[in-house]
């Protein structure tokens, strides 16, 4: 017995979404895009957009064959219908006569949302959307946030020890972790479009928020630092930092700041420090899909606290430290009831250490 064509659609589908990983970091502000054209079972191209600015993954895909007539196209996106800084898909797939296109989920993009899938059906292309959808959503999450609510997904990552310390009273934490999870977090750096820390923790490691230890583009670097506190020697301290800071942020420093190269944005300040919601709402406007925040207590427990998480990604070392710095930091309740519950956990060892991933139910649903 043969196999369903549900089951065919969905191996092709998977094959799409795995080209797409490919785009992983280096896409922004577009999405992640696979596509696959096959005939008779056969897979005859196959393209991911591997860059902003380079072919979408159906123009890749097509263009590596000559005679599109008759084939099936999977693309976990919807093609799109406009032109941006390549010129449409949805119009080259009609004209190379593709004959059936199946879509992982329509793009809710404002300038496309649903009018590629009307292109190719107005001009009799047999389209099936939907297909492995809840995958072809999380893979894109980033930009789907971004084009719906205007900011980035934004994913707390942290190394904590079995008691949930960050670190040790005195504020010693190099390392909680071993080797294999530090590695590990530089991957998943380089899965993200930006990096955000406070400027405690600028002052307190001087980090270069950079890819090392594997493979991948470095992200975007961030900076809360509401008075421009960060010294002239910081590794930060640098062409290529974004640092946001509060209205009353002492003019002589902002001046020595862009004077380095640094990107300084004022935005407003709340009870609890800068609004970190103007940060997401600005990210979000130069494109950025996706943002990891690395910071200490305070700026996780200032994300936590307006309902701004949407990922965890949580490395725990099998050691007790006694009195630390917690992981929440500030973060307080007084109920059971309020507290944060993480959904769709995950956990997986990373060396002697583990990884544990979930989703904030306060995060909205994609």
């Amino acid at each position: 017995m043969g196999l369903s064509r549900k089951k065919i659609d969905e191996y092709f589908m998977r094959r799409a979404i795995s080209l797409a990983f490919r785009g992983t970091g280096r896409t922004s502000p577009n999405p992640m895009v696979g596509c696959v054209v096959v005939r008779d079972g056969r897979v005859l191209a196959e393209g991911f957009h591997s860059c902003c600015g380079e072919d979408h993954a159906e123009r890749a895909a097509l263009g590596r064959i000559a005679d599109a007539a008759g084939t099936d196209l999977y693309v976990n996106l919807e093609p799109c219908s406009h032109f941006g800084r390549t010129p449409p898909c949805a119009p080259l797939i009609v004209e190379r006569g593709v004959s059936r296109v199946v879509v992982g989920m329509t793009d809710p993009d404002e300038r496309v949302r649903g009018r590629g899938l009307d292109i190719l059906r107005a001009a009799g292309v047999a389209v099936e959307a939907g297909v492995l959808g809840e995958e072809c959503r999380w893979i894109n999450r980033g930009f789907i946030r971004r084009v719906t609510l205007g900011r980035p997904w934004v994913t707390v990552k942290g190394a904590v020890s079995l008691d949930g310390g960050m670190a040790l009273e005195s504020g010693e934490s190099r390392w909680i972790t071993g080797p294999d999870a530090r590695t590990a977090a530089h991957r998943l750096r380089s899965e993200h479009d930006a990096v955000l820390v406070g400027a405690g923790t600028v002052a307190a490691d001087d980090p270069e928020l950079t890819v090392r230890h594997t493979c991948g583009e470095s992200p975007m670097r961030i900076v809360l630092d509401s008075r421009l506190s960060i010294s002239s020697g910081a590794k930060l301290s640098a062409p290529g930092t974004t640092v946001f800071v509060s209205e009353d942020a002492p003019g002589e420093r902002r001046t020595a700041a862009e004077a380095a190269g640094m990107d300084v944005i004022t935005i407003p300040s709340g009870p609890s420090g800068l609004s970190v919601l103007h940060v997401l709402s600005a990210l979000g406007a130069r494109g950025v899909n996706s943002l990891l925040v690395e910071g200490g207590p305070s700026v996780i427990a200032s994300f936590f606290r307006e309902g701004l998480v949407d990922g965890v990604a949580l490395f725990l070392s099998p050691r007790i430290m006694g009195r630390n710095r917690p992981f929440s930091g500030p973060l307080a309740f007084s109920s059971m009831d309020q507290t944060i519950r993480i959904t769709g956990t995950s956990v997986k060892a990373v060396g002697d250490d583990f990884l544990l991933e979930g989703v904030p139910e306060c995060s909205p649903a994609l």
